[in-house]
C-alpha cells in the first residue's frame, strides 16, 4: 500500500508571517490537527495542536500575538506519495512524530499521519503478506534450484 492510499489530501496552510490565531482558525474551519507552514508557498515547517499549545502556556500571551515561526515544528519531515506505507510508518518512529508531509516535488499533496497508518493496518499488513508470499513462490520454483 503506498502513501498516496492513505493519506489525507485535505491540507491547511499558512505563511510563516502569520499569527497563531491564523493558523488555529483555519485548521478548525477545515476540522484538522496541523497546518503546514510555507514561505512564500514552499513547504518548511509544520504547526500542530500540541505546537499552539506549547507556544500559549509558555508566552501567556494571546494567539493573536505569537508568530506562526515562533510555534512551528522544523525541519518539516516529508515522504513522497509513491513511498510505502511501511516507509511512512519508519519515518513516523525514526523522527518520533505524528505526521508527515506528502509532497510532490515542491508541491503538497497531502498529510499522511499515526491515525491514517491504524485506519489502514489491515490493507498494509494484507500488502506485505502478498508480497511476502509472492517472494517465496518465486524463490522455491523449481527452476530457481
Amino acid at each position: 500500500m503506498r502513501v498516496r492510499d492513505v493519506c489525507s489530501e485535505n491540507v491547511v496552510t499558512v505563511d510563516v508571517e502569520a499569527t497563531l490565531a491564523t493558523a488555529v482558525e483555519r485548521m478548525l474551519d477545515a476540522d484538522v490537527g496541523s497546518a503546514v507552514v510555507t514561505d512564500d508557498g514552499a513547504p518548511g515547517a509544520i504547526v500542530t495542536k500540541s505546537d499552539v499549545l506549547e507556544a500559549a502556556a509558555r508566552t501567556d500571551e494571546p494567539l493573536s500575538s505569537i508568530s506562526v515561526r515562533s510555534a512551528a515544528s522544523a525541519p518539516l519531515v516529508t515522504v513522497g506519495p509513491e513511498a510505502s506505507a511501511r516507509r511512512a510508518a519508519e519515518k513516523l518512529r525514526e523522527h518520533d512524530i505524528h505526521r508527515l508531509v506528502v509532497v510532490d516535488g515542491i508541491e503538497v499533496v497531502g498529510i499522511v499521519s499515526t491515525t491514517d497508518l491504524i485506519r489502514n493496518y489491515g490493507g498494509i499488513r494484507s500488502d506485505a503478506r502478498k508480497r511476502a508470499d509472492a517472494e517465496h513462490d518465486w524463490l522455491t520454483r523449481d527452476d530457481v534450484r
